[in-house]
């Protein structure tokens, strides 16, 4: 199955885009919450919308990475920037808008990061994988960046790799049915998405080890 016949270049581009736009968001607000300046602002908008991204491409052998040769993917994040900078929401909403544009990201990245794992000859698990790694390379990078302990390796944090799973799961599924279409491929995106935005809602949280026990306080 030859994923080009579903994505052309251009709508490829687009939901690159798009992903990265939203990431970048997420990033350059995070910025603001911590205090950082425009400098640290638009850091934080690079990382977090072409790390995911840069990783992919070196483990697949896209290289240069697309984050090196296309001016759109590096613009992108600068664009953001100067939205956030002087379009910021009030600071006691910041972190929820912070969370719901990387809920949007950590959807887009993980269909569109899965489909160009296995256009490059990865099957699928390993695909999907890389998928998952797109939608939240960028953010793990982001909060290291933020002196944050990443939200991925969080205990009492909500659920954030397990919606970028489940939506790189359902694009190798239509894959392997060969189900994969702009519409099924939103559709994991979406799902993504929606799962990310009620585990923050109802705070699932995935397990701790079994009869876990400690003296230590947490944190």
């Amino acid at each position: 199955m030859q994923l080009d016949q579903i994505f052309s270049p251009s709508v490829q581009h687009t939901l690159d885009v798009i992903g990265i736009f939203v990431f970048a968001i997420s990033g350059a607000l995070l910025a603001v919450r911590k205090n950082f300046d425009v400098f640290g602002m638009a850091v934080l908008a690079e990382v977090t919308a072409l790390g995911g991204g840069l990783l992919r491409d070196l483990i697949i052998g896209a290289v240069p990475p697309a984050a090196f040769t296309d001016l759109g993917f590096f613009v992108t994040p600068l664009l953001a920037t100067v939205v956030v900078f002087f379009l910021h929401p009030h600071v006691e909403r910041i972190q929820v808008a912070v969370l719901v544009f990387d809920a949007a990201g950590l959807g887009l990245f993980c269909v569109t990061g899965t489909t160009k794992a296995y256009s490059h000859g990865l099957g699928l698990t390993a695909s999907a994988t890389l998928g998952l790694a797109t939608a939240v390379g960028g953010g793990v990078l982001r909060d290291v960046l933020a002196n944050e302990v990443p939200s991925l390796l969080r205990w009492d944090r909500d659920l954030y790799a397990v919606p970028a799973m489940v939506g790189a799961t359902m694009v190798v599924l239509c894959i392997r049915f060969d189900a994969l279409t702009s519409l099924t491929s939103g559709l994991a995106a979406a799902t993504a998405f929606v799962l990310r935005l009620l585990a923050m809602k109802f705070h699932w949280r995935a397990p701790r080890a079994w009869n876990r026990r400690s003296t230590v306080m947490e944190e």
